[in-house]
């Protein structure tokens, strides 16, 4: 059992946010293939504090969402105090807090991974969040800045000291994005520093790498991102591997084909016919990923606008 705080997890597999596509209608449809702890994407903390209404549209959950992770980004105290304010409002089980984003536009305003090079700005912050959230809070770093400031440790050590529940590492470095090699070693180093929980992510595909990143680093959970991508049945595979039983087979074409309407459908329902066709269509691409003569069905998804005609589209994949 993974305990965060109050929070205790029967599982050790967390399904991450991911920017664009951890909605609503995602995260219940991994919740059908195992997932517990699932989280919303990631939330600004000035766009809420201004309230914003596609940051509020983004926070929508039901009673089956549960349990539930909203995390937060940001680097200024009165936005993130007046996010608190507002997040008060909403039903949640963790907060986590968001400092290993390395898109450009995260960084030039001095979030996400960019605190990673001032760690004692970031402990402030952390203390400010943990002292006015209602519920665990968490954190999620990286390994440094780059190769030459390795410094997840360092972090580590100050977000611990700030009284966060556990830690989240992504195991590359802000300049490596998600490219090159997992440092499995500063994960481990990390875990060893630290007595709260932590939980790893980067290249959590598939079963193998799973048990290669528990093996590596000792650490309490894995974070699952792209490797959830067209794929909720990692959720069920890792289930099967952390109960000892048979890893079930890759799934069939009508397996796939089958999920991908029950996606559209939620997503329907989340968005409305015309939203979801758009939000829909990245993960056609997700699903049919090594489908042989499946462009033309891509560029004409891309164009559709309604819930018959993507219905349509994807039962031709039974044809080709």
């Amino acid at each position: 059992m993974l305990k965060i705080g109050k929070l205790k997890l029967h599982s050790p597999f967390i399904l991450s946010p991911m920017a664009g596509v951890s909605d609503l209608a995602f995260r219940l449809l991994s919740r059908k293939f195992g997932c517990e702890l699932a989280f919303i994407e990631m939330i600004n903390a000035r766009s809420l504090g201004y309230r914003s209404l596609k940051t509020k549209a983004m926070m929508a959950t039901t009673s089956k969402d549960k349990p539930l992770g909203m995390q937060l980004l940001g680097c200024e105290e009165k936005f993130i105090l007046r996010s608190l304010d507002i997040l008060r409002q909403y039903e949640f089980d963790i907060l986590d807090f968001n400092a290993a984003c390395p898109m450009k536009k995260v960084i030039r305003r001095g979030e996400g991974s960019s605190l990673m090079r001032d760690p004692k700005k970031l402990n402030r912050l952390l203390k400010l969040v943990v002292k006015n959230s209602g519920v665990p809070v968490t954190v999620k770093i990286r390994s440094g800045w780059d190769e030459r400031s390795v410094n997840a440790r360092e972090v580590a050590l100050y977000a611990q000291d700030a009284g966060v529940a556990a830690l989240f590492i992504h195991g590359r470095t802000k300049a490596q994005i998600y490219h090159g090699r997992v440092d499995y070693e500063i994960i481990r180093e990390v875990k060893e520093a630290l007595d709260i929980p932590v939980i790893a992510s980067g290249d959590i595909f598939s079963v193998e790498l799973v048990k290669e990143m528990l093996e590596r680093t000792g650490c309490d959970g894995v974070a699952v991102a792209r490797g959830s991508l067209g794929n909720p049945w990692i959720f069920k595979e890792l289930s099967a591997f952390f109960k000892n039983q048979q890893v079930p087979g890759q799934p069939t074409r009508e397996e796939i084909i089958d999920t991908m309407l029950q996606h559209l459908e939620l997503s329907v329902k989340v968005h409305g016919e015309r939203n979801a066709a758009v939000l829909f269509r990245k993960f056609f691409s997700y699903y049919t990923k090594g489908f042989r003569k499946v462009r033309p069905l891509r560029e004409r998804i891309c164009r559709l606008k309604l819930k018959r005609e993507m219905i349509e589209v994807i039962e031709n994949l039974r044809y080709l």
